[in-house]
């Protein structure tokens, strides 16, 4: 971590731009049905208002397209923060004019305001210069807590940033970056990658990078399936990405000449319909029947991954095991997770990156026995494959240390 944080900041007196991932999940009562976001929020948000500064958290929630859309407002957001903070969070019904820029005005030193969402207006994803002067001028410095949306270039991650003397990070995204940079950088070993999903091709960077860094990769979920093809397994009517099974076979190619150990599941829970209440059977990996789809792993894979990783020091998970969204489908991949939170338990270092991962980790009650749980799925992957966070490089580096 070579930015500036908010550790070295004094914020008293001072308007503070803050960009939170508050992308929650809702009920269809519009309640929110986890907080995890808000929480890891919260202790940037403290220290900006222990030191008298004054806090316009900024965020989207879900993805509107640049419509107004009440469903996607944040205003739940801003009650449940209130709560969590203990004192009233006001709240903007919009992130840019004359209302945000009134109650912005009236602010006085330990006050906190969120505005509405950022992506009813097209500009913030397509990085419009005008959208982004237009944020910038509502505080007068700037903190990135949102590493959910670090590996995206629009206004309120990068635009906004080149309008501030200072592009600041707060404790959770620095907190991201250390473990990450950590895990790749000096990993206690021996060191596992478990990577899951339904496709090849968003993870072939990932992939390549790992199979240079890992010990053991293993390899699951429906991107399995490309790679049963490439080894001349049937795989019925699993998800199969004809156009990358040739470069499947490149993969255990250069495996069967490196040190790397891939594994592969070696059973497969197979259903005809992906449906709730489906049917279904556990079946050999290598041998999928005709009219039969792959959709989580099976009992002795959930062993064979345990053994392939029994004693290992660092451990890495990005990606589901199967449609873990239907609840029947779903078992594999909790089983991961506790498998995770067992070799916590033995000293080794697991993080969690993100997405459907972290929501199967919170099902499992097991989010606070992991060393981490990243809060971005994509920004991780990013990050694993080498790749620039745009939100990162943003952000102001750290020439010395002391406060401001």
């Amino acid at each position: 971590m070579n930015k500036v944080t908010v550790a070295d900041i004094n914020f008293r007196g001072r308007k503070v731009l803050l960009r939170v991932d508050f992308n929650v999940p809702l009920d269809e009562r519009r309640h929110i049905r986890a907080d995890h976001r808000i929480q890891t929020a919260l202790p940037t948000i403290r220290k900006i208002l222990a030191d008298g500064g004054m806090v316009i958290a900024c965020s989207h929630l879900g993805r509107p397209k640049g419509k107004h859309v009440p469903d996607l407002s944040l205003r739940p957001v801003a009650d449940r923060l209130s709560e969590l903070l203990g004192q009233t969070v006001t709240f903007a019904e919009d992130c840019i004019g004359p209302e945000a820029a009134n109650l912005i005005g009236r602010m006085q030193n330990g006050d906190c305001l969120l505005l509405e969402n950022l992506r009813f207006h097209q500009g913030e994803t397509e990085n419009d210069p005008e959208f982004a002067r237009k944020l910038s001028e509502l505080g007068d410095i700037y903190v990135n807590d949102a590493f959910g949306t670090a590996h995206r270039e629009h206004a309120s991650t990068s635009g906004a940033t080149k309008y501030f003397g200072q592009a600041v990070a707060g404790f959770l995204m620095e907190k991201e970056l250390r473990y990450l940079a950590q895990i790749m950088g000096r990993p206690a070993r021996p060191f596992a990658a478990i990577l899951g999903g339904a496709k090849i091709s968003g993870k072939i960077g990932v992939v390549s990078l790992l199979m240079d860094q890992v010990d053991t990769l293993v390899i699951s979920g429906a991107m399995a399936f490309t790679f049963a093809r490439a080894m001349g397994h049937s795989t019925g009517d699993s998800l199969v990405e004809e156009d990358r099974v040739e470069l499947a076979r490149e993969i255990l190619a250069r495996a069967g000449n490196s040190k790397v150990n891939l594994v592969f599941p070696t059973d497969i829970v197979a259903t005809k319909d992906i449906a709730v209440d489906a049917s279904s059977r556990v079946v050999p990996f290598d041998a999928i029947p005709d009219g039969f789809k792959g959709v989580d792993i099976g009992p002795d894979s959930v062993r064979h991954f345990g053994e392939a990783l029994k004693g290992f020091r660092t451990v890495i998970w990005n990606g589901p095991m199967g449609v873990c969204e239907i609840p029947q489908f779903a078992s594999g991949t909790v089983e991961i997770a506790r498998l995770m939170g067992r070799l916590t338990d033995t000293g080794a270092t697991t993080v969690v990156g993100g997405g459907d991962s972290a929501a199967a980790v919170d099902r499992a009650g097991l989010h606070d026995v992991m060393t981490h749980v990243s809060t971005g799925g994509g920004a991780t992957l990013k990050f694993l494959e080498g790749k620039s966070l745009p939100g990162v490089a943003a952000l102001t580096d750290q020439v010395t240390v002391g406060t401001v």
